[in-house]
């Protein structure tokens, strides 16, 4: 792990009304809402209005959803936006921001709809207002289809820490899918440069630690789960644990720790009705092991949420797992609003480097 000197935070905020709609097509590549929040993002931190078509259309449900709807909400109340389409089954949104502005918010999904991917799309606005911010959100904590608090707070937040943004978060209730419930909230500093950081040196044999949450779930359901995961890897009973916890609903969380020094990657497997607990944990293992044969240093899906920090910051590079379409997919939306180069290029035939270099085209 290398972190160069810093530079100065992208932050291009000027008159919306004197400039053109970059148009992004959000049926492209994977389609999903990624392309979405990434594009909301990048509009709020560059300044740059933009239209986003067809969104989610190859979905079976498509438009927004309600955690769609609540990041493009979030994302109008910080930057004083002048917005068209937001309702829930909107296809086409307009938006153009303003001024970022730092304050105290909350926002609720009204759901189990993640919060953490409304984290995620203001997060990076946030750090570049003139105050630091305190966010709390309300909804899903723990979600199959999105980064779980934990992730946020173990595998991303040590990565932006090196980078060095200063936000600290708080979990106060869990939220499982479907029953929702979940609060946390986020503190938000100001920052005036992201470092470049390379992540490129892996650990090998890392140490491995298994953890388990339970809500409304019987207690020998971790204790299977543990015993799945610890005769897999042969670990000691001081690597396994697992909690009670009080949420809305039921929920079980199957989660294998590597340490990899600079932050943990983490590999989540969720509790399903009429599936044993058995296939849940072995779920994780297979994940887990998939990324260790690999030799690489962050995980597909901390790679999906690392790309929009180098953008706007120095730079940076990281090895990784073979890119997904949802990850490449994201890069292309990102290169075509920030108008910067992503390099990937192939180490072997799991293994591959993902680069930002801050020279715009």
């Amino acid at each position: 792990m290398q972190v160069m000197a810093g530079m100065p935070v992208v932050n291009k905020i000027n008159n919306m009304k004197q400039q053109q709609y970059l148009t992004i097509d959000g049926a492209s590549g994977e389609g999903g809402g990624q392309i979405f929040r990434s594009a909301l993002t990048l509009s709020m931190c560059l300044g740059k209005p933009i239209c986003i078509d067809n969104i989610r259309a190859g979905r079976s449900k498509p438009g927004l959803l309600r955690q769609h709807l609540t990041c493009l909400q979030a994302a109008t109340v910080i930057s004083d936006a002048e917005v068209e389409g937001d309702y829930l089954g909107s296809s086409r949104v307009v938006f153009a921001p303003g001024d970022i502005k730092a304050g105290r918010y909350c926002f609720a999904v009204g759901s189990a709809g993640s919060t953490t991917l409304i984290f995620q799309t203001i997060m990076m606005p946030l750090l570049l207002a003139d105050a630091p911010s305190e966010v709390v959100f309300e909804g899903g904590t723990h979600n199959g289809m999105a980064p779980t608090f934990d992730f946020i707070q173990h595998s991303f937040l040590p990565i932006m820490a090196l980078m060095g943004c200063d936000i600290d978060v708080a979990l106060e209730k869990y939220g499982f899918y479907p029953a929702g419930g979940g609060r946390w909230q986020a503190t938000i500093k100001p920052i005036t440069t992201i470092n470049a950081v390379s992540l490129d040196q892996y650990t090998d044999k890392p140490e491995l630690h298994a953890a388990v949450l339970l809500s409304k779930v019987p207690e020998h359901v971790a204790l299977r789960e543990l015993a799945c995961i610890a005769k897999a890897y042969s670990l000691e009973e001081s690597a396994l644990s697992f909690k009670s916890v009080a949420s809305a609903g039921p929920g079980n969380v199957v989660s294998l720790r590597a340490n990899m020094g600079t932050h943990l990657a983490i590999f989540d497997a969720f509790g399903v009705k009429n599936t044993r607990a058995e296939q849940v944990a072995s779920q994780a293992v297979v994940a887990y092991r998939q990324f260790a044969q690999a030799s690489v240093s962050v995980c597909e899906y901390l790679a999906d949420q690392l790309i929009v920090p180098m953008v706007l910051g120095a730079g940076g590079d990281f090895t990784t797992t073979k890119p997904s379409l949802h990850l490449l997919t994201n890069i292309r939306v990102i290169e075509q609003i920030a108008g910067v180069d992503v390099f990937i290029e192939p180490m072997g035939e799991l293994t591959y480097r993902i680069s930002v270099k801050r020279q715009c085209r």
